[in-house]
């Protein structure tokens, strides 16, 4: 009874428009009045608690140097070395964009701004060039959803704290996947624009100027994964880096960085911020009330048989989260979703570290499906490309990323034990 009260809460709540933080506190209301234990202090208590987490400082930090990056000039340097290398290629700018969104995924873990910032930079290029403008909407969509898993991550962040497992560990699992994502979408693009114009190859001295102009944004990713790594610094510590470094190369190097764009930046790093927290906050109010109804526990007991089969529950759980990913955004899913299916994952034997880089990477997929689609609606608006043509421009891209993340359910070890080298003393 009290699953199909919280399921009834949710889905109605969300069917009328009331926003994800809310729907989630009417879930726990509902279950503090089913269970007759209603007490107005306890939600308050929980929703300080949820947000009382030194570990989720990093969101606004990263959310910051991400916005100083794509306005500070280090974004449009960054795009600008892949096209002196594979610009000259049929089809180049696609790969050009595919580079991009893998280099910009490692600084910032926004899919939303990496992906404005790429399609501002790079769809008018690609129109320019005969490429076909759905065709091209739908490549940046799908590079963009790259960014929850290369570290750094926002979505690792919130999935680590409501998990209660290491970010560090999540960030070195993420590697791997994110490249591989890369791939897969060069293969796609390869066959899709066989036929597609070549531009004229840039010279050597041009290459090596673009490399020197993006060097000082290459190093970031190398600071943030170095420090990880040797344990210089915590993942909350590396956001505060990579936005005094974002910062310093902004003001000191490129010098493009004005004083109402520094504004801007932190005014947009408060409204993302304030919406990821109060989502997370909300979400222990029902995470509580869940546990104190025994609903993992319930859910468990109905899901016992699939435990001997630890690669079917997965795959059951993917092809929910691929639903689901269709009408919900990613973090709303993991605050939803986690508390619920972490137990029954313990107990199948499933690595949580691998669970969760599964999880993200599947709601990352519903970043760009419709109806929904948060990120293929943000390439919509910046290039002014219907959303029902950039659906169609997306169906390749979403196929090749569906086929990868199954074969990384059938074969674990693909991002398992990456992340196990990367993380050895």
């Amino acid at each position: 009874m009290e699953v199909a009260i919280f399921l009834c809460v949710l889905l109605v709540s969300i069917a009328i428009g009331i926003p994800i933080a809310f729907a989630l506190m009417m879930c726990g209301l509902a279950l503090m009045f089913f269970l007759d234990m209603f007490d107005p202090m306890l939600v308050a208590q929980n929703l300080i608690n949820g947000s009382d987490n030194f570990t989720l400082l990093a969101i606004p930090f990263f959310v910051f140097a991400g916005e100083i990056m794509n306005v500070g000039g280090l974004a449009k340097r960054l795009i600008d070395l892949p096209m002196r290398l594979v610009g000259h290629k049929a089809g180049g700018l696609g790969y050009v964009v595919i580079i991009a969104a893998v280099i910009m995924a490692s600084l910032s873990g926004s899919p939303a701004a990496d992906t404005a910032a790429i399609a501002a930079i790079m769809f008018p290029m690609m129109v320019k060039a005969n490429y076909s403008g759905h065709g091209s909407a739908g490549l940046i969509a799908a590079g963009g959803i790259i960014a929850p898993i290369i570290p750094p991550s926002i979505p690792f962040i919130v999935i680590g704290v409501t998990a209660g497992v290491s970010i560090s560990q999540l960030f070195m699992a993420g590697i791997v996947p994110g490249i591989l994502m890369g791939v897969a979408l060069c293969i796609m693009w390869f066959f899709k624009s066989r036929n597609l114009p070549t531009a004229e190859r840039a010279t050597g001295a041009e290459v090596w100027a673009a490399f020197k102009a993006s060097i000082w944004a290459l190093l970031l990713p190398v600071i943030v994964i170095g420090g990880f790594k040797t344990g210089v610094f915590t993942p909350t510590e590396a956001g505060a880096v990579a936005s005094v470094y974002a910062l310093f190369v902004s003001i000191c190097v490129y010098r493009e960085l004005k004083l109402k764009q520094i504004y801007d930046a932190l005014l947009g790093t408060a409204k993302t911020t304030a919406v990821i927290m109060l989502m997370v906050a909300s979400a222990q109010v029902s995470a509580y009330l869940m546990t104190i109804a025994d609903l993992p526990l319930m859910v468990a007991q109905m899901l016992a048989p699939l435990t001997d089969s630890p690669r079917l529950l997965m795959g059951l759980i993917l092809v929910v989260l691929l639903v689901m990913g269709m009408v919900l955004d990613l973090i709303p899913i993991v605050l939803i979703l986690v508390p619920v299916l972490l137990p029954l994952v313990r107990e199948a034997g499933i690595n949580e570290i691998y669970f969760c880089v599964m999880f993200i990477l599947c709601c990352s997929i519903g970043l760009i499906t419709p109806p929904v689609g948060n990120v293929l609606n943000v390439v919509s608006s910046v290039t002014k490309v219907p959303f029902e043509r950039a659906v169609l421009g997306i169906l390749p891209y979403a196929g090749i990323l569906i086929i990868l993340m199954f074969i990384l359910l059938i074969f674990p070890d693909i991002v398992i034990v990456p992340m196990e080298f990367l993380t050895a003393k």
